[in-house]
């Protein structure tokens, strides 16, 4: 019970702030152009200012776990491939490919990770190298996807806008320059870095209004099938065949944590944002956030309970 209200405190927060869009949109205080806008402002700033904090406020040479690091970049990497794969033999419907793929790998994990480990174990531990080894592909997958499966183009135009839209893009650019900070250990004036920390905050509470403001219930029941598949693929699928080859691989304690909070967290609300920026199937991707956040809160409780039963975390 002690684990399951752990959940749901981690989780139904984040749902309720969801429906507080959804509601403010149904009664005219939002409306579609505070959604575009927004999304377009999360998109910009606040997401990258998020990121490049969190790349930034991590200490690299005091922490660094290169078998984490890998491995979450190779579980990230197997998963994404795997998954567009099989979406490309089976999703008939090509304007959901690219959603659905983003939603079905991509995790909250700079932002849930952090907080999870924190409530657990009273800090972030070994969640900035799942950070690092995760978010970055995240990103450049996510780019590559939306890019790729949008409207068609001759294949020289269409890869020179993949590699445009990869290097050009916000999120991207701001864990580069969050890593290199860190690496050089920079420290900022406290104005600078309060304003940092005060736009940066304003990333998750507004995607997440946006989410609910933009969540579209008719059209999303047309899309019941994709988004159960996406919830079954990032929530039972991927921990079920990973977690065994972390364990097999000697992760324990606050390592294989951070694995399954990264392979068993919700989809994060960013990849909606982006979904929405780059011409990708919205309301597919915030079905997904939605009924993620909502079983997250069962399926991770689950497993985190397992690896505890087994004695593999203290």
């Amino acid at each position: 019970m002690e684990s399951l209200m752990f959940s749901l405190n981690a989780t139904v927060p984040v749902f309720l702030v969801m429906a507080v869009g959804y509601l403010l949109r149904r009664i005219g205080i939002l409306d579609e152009h505070f959604v575009t806008v927004s999304n377009r402002f999360n998109f910009k700033v606040t997401l990258p200012v998020l990121l490049f904090l969190d790349m930034a406020s991590t200490d690299l040479g005091a922490t660094f776990d290169g078998k984490l690091v890998l491995f979450c970049a190779g579980v990230t990497t197997v998963a994404f491939f795997v998954i567009w794969g099989l979406t490309r033999a089976l999703m008939k419907d090509r304007s959901m490919r690219g959603a659905f793929v983003q939603a079905s790998y991509r995790c909250s994990v700079a932002v849930m990770g952090v907080a999870l480990m924190q409530n657990i174990y009273g800090d972030a531990g070994p969640a900035p190298m799942m950070i690092l080894g995760a978010v970055p592909l995240f990103n450049i997958y996510a780019v590559l996807v939306l890019t790729a499966e949008g409207p068609e183009e001759e294949g020289k135009g269409k890869l020179m806008r993949t590699v445009r839209n990869v290097v050009s893009n916000p999120l991207l650019i701001a864990i580069v320059l969050g890593t290199i900070s860190a690496l050089l250990r920079l420290q900022y004036p406290p104005i600078v870095s309060k304003t940092l920390e005060t736009v940066g905050s304003l990333a998750t509470p507004q995607a997440l209004v946006c989410i609910g403001a933009g969540f579209e219930g008719k059209k999303a029941l047309a899309k019941v099938k994709p988004t159960a598949a996406a919830a079954f693929l990032k929530l039972v699928l991927l921990p079920a065949v990973f977690l065994p080859l972390a364990v097999a691989m000697g992760f324990r304690d606050g390592a294989l944590v951070c694995i399954v909070i990264m392979l068993g967290t919700a989809t994060t609300p960013s990849s909606y944002v982006m979904a929405q920026s780059m011409g990708g199937d919205g309301v597919l991707t915030s079905s997904v956030i939605v009924s993620t956040t909502l079983l997250s809160a069962l399926t991770l409780t689950f497993w985190l309970f397992l690896v505890r039963f087994l004695g593999l975390v203290a």
